[in-house]
């Protein structure tokens, strides 16, 4: 072998004893922490939202280091792919106008909620979410499960949002589909102080924020598993949000935070004094980078 490979023998025998280098040590170690990262993100995360978990453990690494890793680890992000919608027009109803006009930046938690319904497969035939998630953080704060495709499925989810939220005058931003035109839903948004905004019909850039999560719980749970069940999917979902996305989910267009943490950094900004004493205005420092819908 020595030979073929024109090296001596003693020059094999000092490399095969030889420890691994620095570097070579280094990256065993960031390697280990990387498969780590990615087993508790069930398999989802890329080098990026890899990388920000490191960052947040204190571990100072290049991205395209941790890329290369992952790469020769095998490991890769989930990636998504386009859905299909399940929205059907009452063509009696009048929709509420639309209050947004694709400007999903906030400056703060509750002034703006997007909503939208997704159909999940099982074995036993559809099982329908609907889901209302805050514009802010992108947290989902209402959502609702069943069989059905009825208004009382999003009057669920409103419900659920209003009982955790307590907001005053927030924009509750949906598509034109029947169950947001209906009268019972109307009604109940009257009652509570919401305001109604739906986007034009056919768009999903109207809905973008929704769109991205259902997206999202696309190509990282549904895409992954089978659920022979309506039962097993509800509590695959469930998990899924308040296991998984809410808490500990990264978000890119949060800087790579999660919707809980970004809430409670931004409740921490608003009692931090300035250097003249003055409390900070809200949506300082955080506000800036709500554009981003991905």
């Amino acid at each position: 072998m020595c030979r073929v490979l024109e090296v001596s023998s003693s020059g094999y025998y000092a490399w095969s004893r030889r420890l691994p280098s620095k570097r070579a040590r280094e990256d065993l170690w960031l390697r280990e922490k990387i498969e780590a990262i990615h087993a508790r993100s069930r398999g989802t995360y890329g080098a990026p939202r890899a990388h920000a978990e490191l960052k947040a453990e204190g571990i100072n690494v290049s991205r395209k280091r941790v890329a290369r890793l992952m790469r020769e680890a095998g490991l890769s992000g989930a990636s998504r792919r386009r859905r299909k919608g399940t929205t059907k027009r009452d063509p009696d109803a009048k929709p509420a106008t639309d209050l947004v006009d694709r400007k999903f930046a906030s400056e703060g938690p509750d002034r703006l909620w997007v909503a939208d319904i997704k159909y999940i497969p099982t074995q036993e035939g559809f099982l329908y979410l609907a889901a209302v998630m805050d514009a802010f953080s992108r947290r989902i704060v209402g959502w609702a499960m069943e069989r059905y495709l009825k208004t009382e499925l999003v009057l669920q989810a409103l419900n659920m949002a209003i009982g955790q939220r307590r907001p005053e005058g927030v924009i509750h931003h949906s598509d034109q589909g029947s169950q947001y035109t209906a009268v019972d839903f109307g009604k109940r948004c009257r009652e509570t102080g919401v305001r109604p905004s739906m986007g034009s019909a056919g768009d999903c850039y109207d809905n973008a924020q929704c769109e991205s999560f259902f997206a999202t719980l696309e190509c990282e749970l549904l895409d992954r598993r089978t659920f022979q069940t309506r039962q097993e999917a509800k509590r695959g979902v469930f998990e899924f949000i308040e296991g998984w996305y809410n808490p500990h989910r990264r978000h890119s267009a949060l800087g790579y935070d999660s919707p809980a943490n970004y809430e409670r950094r931004h409740t921490a900004s608003l009692s931090a004094p300035t250097a003249e004493g003055a409390t900070v205005p809200v949506g300082v420092g955080l506000a800036g980078v709500q554009g981003n819908t991905e």
